[in-house]
C-alpha cells in the first residue's frame, strides 16, 4: 500500500475490505473475496432501499483502485460522518435504538435474500441527526441457517440493556469494561432470579448461556433453520427489547436548569450574552458543550445551525436530552455521556483501535458553562490541566467562572475541607491566559459569575 494512504487503525478484523485515508478523504475498498456478496447487494436493490430508508450511509463508487492491492475488487467513497461516538458514550436509550436499528437491518435485508454478519455497536453511529449504520461490508448473501451474529448482538446490545433495565441504573461504562460485549455467562449471572420468569429473557441469555459452555462438536449445527424461524427470533428480540426500560429518576444535576431559572434572571441574562457572542463569531462549524447538562445551551448553537456534541457526565440528563430531541426532531445535537475527570480513553489493538474522546475533540468552539468549580474543587483538578484540557479540544471557548463566594461552591466545600486557597479570578485568568487570550469578559447581572470569551493561541 502507497505511503500516501493512512489504513484506519479499527478497519482490520473483516478480510472483506478495509477503511483507508487518501489526502483526508475517507474510503473503503472492496475485496476481490468480497465480490458476489457486494454484488448482490448492489443489484438486489438492498442497497439502494437501506439508503432510501436512511437506514445505511450513502456511498460513491471509485473507478480507480487508489491502494494499488491485487485484492481490490472495487473501492467506494461512503459519505463521511464527522463526529464518531462509542456505545460507553451512549445512554440506555441511544443503546436501545442502535439495537432496535441493527434487528430492523436484519428483516429488510432477509426481503432481498441477505444477512447481516456483523451485529456490534460500532457500526452505528448518529449523522445529520439520523442513526444509521456505516459499514456496508456486514451484508453478505443470505443462506439457510442461525443468524451468525446472534450470540454478538445478545453480548453487545441485549445483555447489556438488561443490565440496566433490571439494576433501574444508567450504565454505560459497563460498554467500556467490555468493549466487545458482555460474555453471556457474566450477563447471565449479574441478572436477578426473576428475569428467567422472563421467557425471551430466559431464552437469550440464561439459556443461551448454558450452550455456549459446550465444548466444540458439542453443538451440532442447526438444520432447518429456516428464513421465517430466523423471523421469528428477531421478532421475539425486538419485543423483549421494546420492553425495556430505565424509571425516570431525578439525579445530582437533572434540576439544575430549574433552580438556575430561579435566580432572578440569571438564566436568560447567561443566554443572551452567549447568544450575541456566539451570532459575532465566523466559521464556526463544529462545537461542544461540556457540562452540556439538559442541553439548553447547545440549543443556542443549533439554532445557529452549528452541529454539537452535548456532553454531561449525568446520565439521566443525557437520556432526557436525547428523548427531548427524537421528540423535536432536532438533527444538531449529539448528546454523550462523558466525564471530564475521566474522558474516554484509546483502547482497542496499540490503544489504536478507538480513539479518545480528546484526540477525536477537534471543535470550533467550546462552551463550559457553570463547569469550572466542579473541575477545580469538586475533581480537585488544577486550572492549568483544565486550560491545557480544552486548549486541545477547541479553538475558542466560552467559559464561565463562579467566584468562590458563590453559593454553589458554598455547598461544595460543606461536603470536604477547604484546600483551595488559590481559587480566585486571577490565577483562573493566569492559568487560562498561557493557551488563550480573553477576546471579551461580562458578569452576569446579579450573579456575580463572569463569562469569559477566549481565543486559542495560534500554535
Amino acid at each position: 500500500m502507497s505511503n500516501s494512504l493512512l489504513h484506519h487503525p479499527s478497519s482490520y478484523r473483516d478480510p472483506s475490505g478495509f477503511i483507508f485515508e487518501k489526502e483526508a478523504v475517507l474510503y473503503r475498498q472492496v475485496n476481490i473475496s468480497f465480490k458476489d456478496h457486494f454484488d448482490h447487494f448492489i443489484q438486489s436493490g438492498c442497497y439502494q432501499e437501506l439508503v432510501k430508508k436512511k437506514f445505511l450511509i450513502p456511498h460513491e463508487i471509485i473507478a480507480e483502485n487508489l491502494t494499488g492491492s491485487g485484492d481490490q475488487y472495487v473501492t467506494i467513497r461512503p459519505e463521511r460522518v464527522e463526529w464518531i461516538s462509542y456505545p460507553y458514550e451512549w445512554c440506555f436509550a441511544m443503546l436501545k435504538d442502535a439495537a432496535l436499528l441493527t434487528l430492523q437491518l436484519v428483516k429488510e435485508s432477509l426481503s432481498f435474500d441477505m444477512i447481516l454478519k456483523d451485529a456490534t455497536p460500532y457500526n452505528i453511529q448518529w449523522h445529520k441527526g439520523e442513526l444509521v449504520f456505516i459499514d456496508t461490508l456486514s451484508f453478505e448473501k443470505y443462506e439457510e441457517a442461525p443468524w451468525i451474529a446472534y450470540r454478538q448482538f445478545c453480548e453487545s446490545f441485549l445483555g447489556p440493556l438488561l443490565i440496566m433495565h433490571y439494576s433501574k441504573k444508567q450504565l454505560p461504562e459497563l460498554m467500556l469494561a467490555w468493549p466487545d460485549g458482555i460474555p453471556l455467562l457474566i450477563v447471565s449471572s449479574l441478572l436477578p432470579k426473576r428475569s428467567r420468569f422472563s421467557l425471551y429473557t430466559y431464552l437469550h441469555i440464561h439459556l443461551h448461556a448454558k450452550y455456549s459452555l459446550k465444548k466444540k462438536g458439542e453443538n451440532a449445527t442447526v438444520k432447518n433453520f429456516s428464513k421465517q424461524k430466523l423471523l421469528n427470533l428477531i421478532a421475539s428480540l425486538e419485543s423483549l427489547i421494546h420492553r425495556l426500560k430505565i424509571p425516570v429518576q431525578g439525579s445530582t444535576w437533572s434540576g439544575y436548569y430549574e433552580e438556575a431559572s430561579g435566580r432572578q434572571d440569571y438564566l436568560e441574562q447567561k443566554k443572551k450574552i452567549t447568544r450575541d457572542w456566539i451570532k459575532g463569531m465566523n466559521e464556526v462549524k463544529t462545537a461542544a458543550d461540556l457540562g452540556a447538562n439538559k442541553g439548553e445551551f447547545s440549543k443556542l448553537l443549533a439554532a445557529e445551525n452549528i452541529p454539537v456534541v452535548a456532553a454531561d457526565f449525568d446520565p439521566y440528563c443525557i437520556h432526557e436530552l436525547y428523548s427531548s430531541l427524537k421528540t423535536a426532531g432536532e438533527r444538531n445535537i449529539l448528546p454523550l455521556v462523558l466525564d471530564l475527570g475521566k474522558p474516554s480513553p484509546a483502547i482497542g489493538v496499540n490503544n489504536e483501535e478507538r480513539s479518545s474522546f480528546i484526540t477525536r475533540s477537534k471543535f470550533d468552539l467550546l462552551l463550559a458553562l457553570a463547569l469550572i468549580h466542579h473541575l477545580a474543587i469538586g475533581k480537585n483538578i488544577p486550572f492549568e490541566m483544565v486550560a491545557d484540557l480544552f486548549r486541545r479540544m477547541g479553538k475558542q471557548l466560552i467559559i464561565e467562572f463562579i467566584p468562590k463566594e458563590d453559593d454553589k461552591i458554598k455547598l461544595l466545600l460543606s461536603r470536604k475541607k477547604d484546600i483551595y486557597p488559590g481559587y480566585n479570578e486571577v490565577n483562573f485568568i493566569k492559568a487560562f491566559g498561557k493557551y488563550f487570550s480573553i477576546i471579551d469578559k461580562k458578569i452576569i447581572p446579579g450573579s456575580g459569575r463572569i463569562l469569559f470569551l477566549m481565543q486559542r493561541h495560534e500554535e
